[in-house]
Formats: C-alpha cells, sequence, structure tokens
C-alpha cells in the first residue's frame, strides 16, 4: 500500500513539475513517462485540482492546464529616506512565505534584500512596486520601480558604449555606480541563485537561468520605464546561498574572486568578435578578479588579434590572474591556444 502510494506521489509531484512548460499535453507526457493510461493520470490531474494546486480552462480536448496561485500579494511602497528593505522583508514578504525550509527562506531573504535595496538607492524613482506568486511548486517575486533604469543609469556612470555592454560589466560582477555603499555583489550573486533571474529595463531583458553559465540579453523597440526585477525559485530546492557564494570565493579573506564572462554578449548581432577593441571592453575590470572564466558558448569564431589581446596580452600583463576558458569550438580553442605560443 505504501508503494501504491509513493508512486502516485510521484506522479502528481511530475505533473507539478512539467505542467508549466506543458499546459496542453501534460495528461500525454506523465502517461509515456510512467508507462500508464492516460485514464490514469486525469486521476491524479483532477486530484491535484480539487486540491486547487491545479487550474483548468477550456473544454474536453482543448483543456489547458496551469498551476493555480496559492496565495498572492502585491504591494507599493513610497520611496522616501525612512523606507527599509529589511523592515519590509520582515512585516509583509517573510510572512507571506509560509513554512519553506530554511535554505529556500535564506536566498529569498538576500535576494529580495539585495533588489529592494537597489531600487531605493539607485533607481531615483518615487515608489516600489512588489508583487508576490505562490504556488504548489516555486515562487515569484517581481520588483518594480519607475526609476531611470539600471542599465542606462549604468552605461552613464561608467560611460559605457550603450546599454548592453552594462549588461556585460553585470555578468562580471563587482559593479556598481556607488562604490562608497555598495560593494557591486548584489546582482551577481542574486542572479545565480535563483531558478530563473532576469531585468527588464529600457528595451533590453538580461536574463540568468540556475545552472547555465551563460547570460543571455533580448531587445526589442518597446521602451519600458524604470526597472523590473523578476525571481523565481522552487519551494522545495536544495540549494544554499553558501554554495553559491563558495562558487565564487576563496581565500581566507572569503573574497569574490572569481567570475564567469559570457563571451558573446560582446558580439553584436551578426559582427564578429575579431578586434582589440572588443576584447579591451570584454576585458574591463577583469583586474579585479584572480580567476577568471571566458564563457565561448555560442561564439563560433574569433579573430587572432581579439585572441592576442586577451590571452596573450592581458595575461602577460597580468600573470597574477588565472585566465582559463570553456564551450570553445576547435576554431575559436586553435585561435586561443596560437595566441598562448606566441613568443
Amino acid at each position: 500500500m505504501a508503494k501504491i502510494r509513493s508512486r502516485g506521489e510521484d506522479i502528481r509531484k511530475f505533473i507539478l513539475k512539467h505542467v508549466e512548460a506543458n499546459p496542453s499535453n501534460i495528461a500525454m507526457l506523465t502517461a509515456n513517462h510512467f508507462g500508464i493510461t492516460r485514464q490514469a493520470v486525469n486521476k491524479h490531474i483532477r486530484k491535484l485540482a480539487d486540491e486547487k494546486a491545479l487550474s483548468k480552462s477550456g473544454h474536453t480536448r482543448n483543456l489547458i492546464y496551469k498551476l493555480t496561485a496559492l496565495s498572492e500579494f502585491k504591494n507599493i511602497y513610497e520611496i522616501t529616506p525612512n523606507l527599509a528593505e529589511d523592515v519590509v522583508w520582515r512585516q509583509d514578504i517573510r510572512p507571506f512565505m509560509g513554512q519553506l525550509s530554511s535554505n529556500v527562506i535564506d536566498i529569498w531573504q538576500y535576494g529580495f534584500s539585495e533588489m529592494f535595496n537597489n531600487a531605493i538607492d539607485h533607481s531615483s524613482g518615487t515608489k516600489i512596486t512588489v508583487a508576490v506568486t505562490k504556488t504548489a511548486v516555486s515562487t515569484e517575486i517581481l520588483i518594480q520601480d519607475n526609476g531611470v533604469g539600471i542599465f542606462k543609469k549604468i552605461q552613464t556612470a561608467l560611460n559605457l558604449l550603450d546599454e548592453r555592454q552594462a549588461i556585460l560589466e553585470l555578468s562580471k560582477g563587482k559593479l556598481t555606480t556607488d562604490s562608497k555603499r555598495h560593494s557591486g555583489e548584489g546582482i551577481f550573486f542574486t542572479s545565480r541563485m535563483f531558478d530563473s533571474y532576469g531585468i527588464l529595463s529600457g528595451g533590453i531583458y538580461f536574463s540568468h537561468e540556475f545552472d547555465d553559465s551563460e547570460d543571455w540579453i533580448l531587445e526589442n523597440d518597446r521602451v519600458i520605464n524604470g526597472t523590473s526585477v523578476l525571481m523565481k525559485l522552487d519551494n522545495h530546492t536544495a540549494r544554499t546561498s553558501k554554495k553559491i557564494f563558495d562558487q565564487y570565493t576563496s581565500g581566507d579573506d572569503y573574497g569574490f574572486n572569481k567570475t564567469v564572462v559570457p563571451v558573446k554578449l560582446a558580439q553584436y548581432g551578426n559582427d564578429k568578435l575579431v578586434s582589440r577593441s572588443q576584447a579591451k571592453r570584454l576585458l574591463a575590470r577583469i583586474e579585479l578578479f584572480k580567476t577568471v572564466m571566458f564563457d565561448f558558448k555560442d561564439v563560433v569564431s574569433i579573430g587572432q588579434a581579439f585572441a592576442d589581446e586577451i590571452f596573450r596580452v592581458f595575461a602577460k600583463e597580468h600573470p597574477k590572474i588565472t585566465i582559463t576558458f570553456e564551450n570553445a569550438n576547435a576554431e575559436v580553442k586553435q585561435m586561443i591556444e596560437r595566441a598562448r605560443h606566441v613568443t
């Protein structure tokens, strides 16, 4: 009997985990995965619907299933000198989270506090909107301000080429426009703690998915005022904030001294990465780290000057920095090795 009950729980967990990506064919997907009939799967779907974990729309063969929001919260906060992220977390957000494990709460406290404080200190806006949605599987938090926009502010403050370069710098970490009050670690570590993390500002969307070293961006013609940050986390993840910190820190001072640089972010459209100027933009602030991993995922080719500037010129000028690379295809790898062996 216990074995049957356990299998039923496994089936329902599978449904909840995959229904968002498969809203119209979740029954067939589940039946194929467990080797059971669709009728058997539908019994589990009805149970989840009765428990209000799932909701449905449409009719008969056109049924669409989705996770039900078990609880929702939304509030608008005026940005005043007295607004404090720890107070908002303690009074409004933490009670809403309910009975989640301590490691999940720790991640949420860190991520919410960092992003809400960024909106207070950096947005130059007048209000912050917070929306929280919790389902049986995961929780999402949206933090939205009506300020100048994070990418535009970084571009202006650091005199960067454009807003895309601001995203490249955010991907490296240790980026701040106010070094007296901020270390520049908040967005970097927050983006790596959550299952998904995104920033929408201006006409640009920056995103990072957990277990994917690559950050990516989308551009469109629609300009979004202010900054919107969306974070999502599985309610039952075993991940801890300490594990994430440990990936990028080392030494007795527990310093943030490792980074992964997504090289593709330096590439515009169909342009090839061939010049020293492109390499120098990629290398900006790299001297702040002790270990640098260049991720060449989705980079088809690079030029001799680009490779030489990174792997010979910069490497020789900074011998104490360990420079490595990953996800390079044969052509890119050949160009890197050629640059390294030039005397």
